[in-house]
């Protein structure tokens, strides 16, 4: 499980996809639930941000 989820495809994923519902959330979910939905999902997007630009570091 885990190689799958470091995998570049699954990570891409989980940042794009996680930052899109952040964004989306608070405007779709009214009061504490839309905004605690939203920084959930920012918090996996920005972990995955950073295992992201973690790889590329280690790579290069």
């Amino acid at each position: 499980m885990k190689s799958l989820l470091s995998s570049k495809p699954a990570l891409w994923f989980l940042f794009l996809f996680n930052l899109a519902v952040a964004a989306v959330a608070p405007f779709a979910v009214d009061g504490a639930q839309g905004v605690m939905t939203a920084v959930g999902m920012g918090v996996v997007s920005m972990g995955a941000g950073v295992s992201l630009l973690r790889s590329r570091q280690s790579a290069a």
